[in-house]
């Protein structure tokens, strides 16, 4: 039997104030592939986010499947599906040790409180360090979060998604915000993740098309709530594509595997 995809939308539609928000939405992501959403701001990527990970129900109709099912238990789910939000890194509390940071992910904690009963074990701890080296960032493990670059956190908080071995790991624009050299910095060590067996499927949401990275094979391009196109990736990174969705006249310039837009 053909194994469910990890996540199946099937015509969804989100209205707000008799507005459409998302309409008719179709998208699926199997195990093990990694996508980017791409689109201007207002073109409903977060939106389609929270329907992913439970927050919100498409109220104008449509269907979400994750796992091949329906009905599902919401606190598994959020287990199951890391979601990584542009607000996340200001609420884990700045005094914490980087490696207790991570290790919260599994108790699904802001901010890492122990109990007798489920304290957390050697075992996370190892993990919590595995993840942090994956990130290329093991020597942030005694610090405090609150000392850590922007770029860092983001580091620090994808591996404490890791935790509880997610299926899906969904990143909402993690590099607003970044200068020039701490974006890079941070898409390197993503770029590395990417090369790692066993890494749950990636979804990196943007509206800058250059953070695209190689390692996002397939993109799901937004334009004020519905799907202008979707696919294997360059085949979509297109300037008749780009100039539909911006509206402005451009080139593409695609250099080690990354696409530049230059307005003409």
């Amino acid at each position: 039997m053909k194994e469910a995809p990890a996540l199946d939308i099937r015509n969804v539609t989100y209205v707000v104030d008799g507005k459409s928000i998302l309409d008719s939405i179709n998208w699926t992501v199997r195990y093990g592939e990694h996508w980017a959403i791409f689109g201007p701001n207002g073109s409903g990527k977060t939106t389609l986010l929270r329907i992913a990970c439970g927050y919100l129900w498409p109220n104008g109709g449509g269907d979400v499947y994750r796992k091949g099912r329906a009905l599902i238990n919401l606190p598994e789910l959020r287990k199951s599906i890391g979601w990584l939000t542009a607000t996340l890194a200001a609420q884990i509390p700045p005094r914490e040790m980087v490696l207790r940071t991570v290790v919260s992910g599994k108790f699904a904690q802001i901010g890492l409180f122990e109990w007798p009963w489920g304290a957390p074990t050697k075992k996370d701890y190892a993990l919590a360090e595995e993840y942090l080296k994956q990130m290329g960032c093991s020597y942030l493990g005694r610090q405090e979060f609150g000392t850590l670059s922007q770029g860092e956190q983001q580091k620090v908080l994808i591996a404490r998604a890791r935790m509880t071995r997610p299926y899906l790991i969904l990143l909402d624009e993690p590099c607003a915000g970044m200068d020039p050299g701490a974006r890079e910095n941070f898409l390197a060590s993503l770029r590395q993740l990417g090369k790692q067996k066993k890494v749950p499927a990636l979804i990196y949401v943007t509206h800058h098309v250059e953070e695209i990275l190689p390692m996002f094979k397939r993109t799901l391009i937004l334009k004020q709530g519905k799907v202008l196109a979707s696919g294997k990736t360059g085949a979509l990174i297109k300037r008749d594509i780009l100039e539909k969705l911006y509206g402005v006249s451009l080139s593409i310039v695609r250099k080690n595997g990354r696409y530049w837009p230059i307005v003409t």
